[in-house]
C-alpha cells in the first residue's frame, strides 16, 4: 500500500484476517513510512521493495517480523524472487544485487553486477542450483548474471529496447521493439538458450510493442504474449508461428498467463478475460476501474489485481483526507474460484449438463460468453 503497509493474505479462506507484516523503522522513526513499490511472493518468503530503497524479507513460517533487510542508496527498479529457491535480486540505479541465505540461515550476497544502462526488467533463473543466477534488461541490453562470470550480455541491438521479458529454467523470452523506419522488420519475442547463450528462435510479427510475455508458466515448448495492438498471441516456439491470436483489449494487454488449455489476460482499460485457447473463444469477462497488473491462476482458482496509474490522488475538497472520498482510486485484489460445486471426476462442462431451465451466470458482473453457463 501507499501506506507503507505490507500485508498477507491467505486466499484459501474468506474469512482470513490478513496480518500487517512489520517493517524495520526507518532512521529516528519519525514521519509517515515510504510507499512499498514492489512486493514477491514464493512457497517459503514474501518480499517487499520501499521507495526510500530499503529491501525487507519475511518467512511465511516465522511470523511478522523480517527476517532479512537491507538498503540501496537508489530508488529500486526491479525486484525479483526465485519461484522454488530463497534468492532474491534487486536493481538500483546501475547496479544489481543478489541475496540468498546459506545453509545456516545467514543471508549473504553471492553477487553485486556493475551494468551500464538502468534495468527495466529483472528475473531470476528458477530451479537454479549453486549461485542464483539473474537476467535482466536494461534497455536495449540483456545481461545474463552469473557470480563466475559477471556481466556477460546475452543480446544487445542498439536502438531496440527490450519491452518485456521472462525466464523459465533453461531459456528467456524478451520482446524487443525495433527500428520505426525499417517496415520489413516488425517487433519480435526472441527466445534465447541460457546455457548456449544462443537465440534460439524468434517469433511475433506485430507492429505493435509486446507488453508481456509468459514463458516460465506455459506448457512445454509454448509462450503466451501481450501486445500493445490489443492482442493476445499464443505461440509454439517449434513452429514459430502464432497457435491463436485473440483479440481483446481496447488499451493493450498487459498481463498473460496461459495453461494447457485456457489463457487468462488483462489489459489496461481494467478487462480481464478467460479464453480457450482450443476454440479461440473467450469463456468470460470481468472488468475493474484500475489496469490489471497481475493474472495468476492454478487449476482451481485465480487472482487478479487492478492498480491505479496514479498512487495518491489528491482532491480540491474539504474531505480530502477522508479514505472513503477515495475508494474509487484504490486498486482492487480478485480472488475466483474454478469449479466450485464440481467434483473433481466430473469432467463434463456444465454448459454440457445444463437443463436451460433456468438463467444462471451473471453472478457478480461476470458477463459470460453463454448466459446459461455457470461458474
Amino acid at each position: 500500500y501507499t501506506s507503507g503497509e505490507v500485508r498477507l493474505w491467505d486466499t484459501r479462506t474468506w474469512d482470513y484476517t490478513a496480518p500487517v507484516l512489520a517493517a524495520v523503522p526507518g532512521p529516528g522513526g519519525a514521519g509517515a513510512p515510504p510507499h512499498v513499490s514492489f512486493v514477491r511472493i514464493n512457497s517459503s518468503l514474501a518480499v517487499a521493495a520501499y521507495e526510500d530503497g530499503t529491501v525487507s524479507v519475511w518467512s511465511l513460517l516465522l511470523g511478522r517480523e523480517p527476517i532479512h533487510h537491507f538498503q540501496h542508496n537508489q530508488r529500486i527498479q526491479a525486484l525479483a524472487l526465485a519461484a522454488g529457491g530463497t534468492a532474491l535480486a534487486t536493481a538500483s540505479g546501475f547496479e544489481v544485487k543478489v541475496e540468498s541465505p546459506d545453509d545456516r540461515g545467514f543471508w549473504q550476497t553471492p553477487g553485486t553486477f556493475e551494468i551500464q544502462k538502468l534495468v527495466n526488467f529483472l528475473n531470476l533463473v528458477p530451479d537454479v542450483t549453486g549461485s542464483p543466477v539473474a537476467v535482466a534488461a536494461a534497455e536495449d541490453i540483456v545481461y545474463l548474471l552469473k557470480a563466475e562470470d559477471p556481466g556477460k550480455v546475452l543480446h544487445s541491438v542498439y536502438g531496440q529496447p527490450v519491452t518485456c521479458l521472462d525466464v523459465s529454467a533453461h531459456e528467456a523470452a524478451f520482446g524487443i521493439k525495433t527500428f520505426g523506419w525499417l517496415l520489413n522488420e516488425p517487433n519480435q519475442i526472441l527466445l534465447y538458450n541460457l546455457e548456449t547463450n544462443q537465440c534460439v528462435t524468434k517469433v511475433g510479427n506485430s507492429i505493435g510493442d509486446f507488453s508481456c510475455v509468459n514463458l516460465h508458466n506455459s506448457p512445454p515448448n509454448m509462450l503466451v504474449a501481450g501486445n500493445k495492438d490489443r492482442r493476445v498471441r499464443v505461440f509454439d516456439v517449434r513452429r514459430g508461428a502464432a497457435e491463436c491470436s485473440l483479440y481483446a483489449h481496447q488499451l493493450g494487454v498487459s498481463a498473460v498467463r496461459m495453461d494447457e488449455w485456457k489463457v487468462v489476460s488483462g489489459g489496461r482499460e481494467g478487462l480481464v478475460c478467460v479464453w480457450d485457447q482450443r476454440m479461440g473463444t473467450k469463456l468470460w469477462e470481468m472488468h475493474a476501474r484500475h489496469p490489471v497488473r497481475l493474472v495468476w491462476f492454478n487449476s482451481h482458482s485465480l487472482i487478479t489485481a487492478n492498480v491505479p496509474e496514479e498512487k495518491n490522488p489528491r482532491g480540491s475538497s474539504i474531505t480530502e483526507d477522508d479514505p472513503s472520498v477515495h475508494r474509487k482510486h484504490r486498486g482492487v485484489i480478485y480472488s475466483y474460484e474454478f469449479s466450485v460445486d464440481q467434483l473433481a471426476g466430473d469432467s463434463v462442462l456444465p454448459i454440457c449438463r445444463s437443463s436451460y431451465a433456468e438463467v444462471t451466470g451473471y453472478n457478480y458482473n461476470i458477463g459470460l460468453a453463454v448466459p446459461y453457463d455457470s461458474i
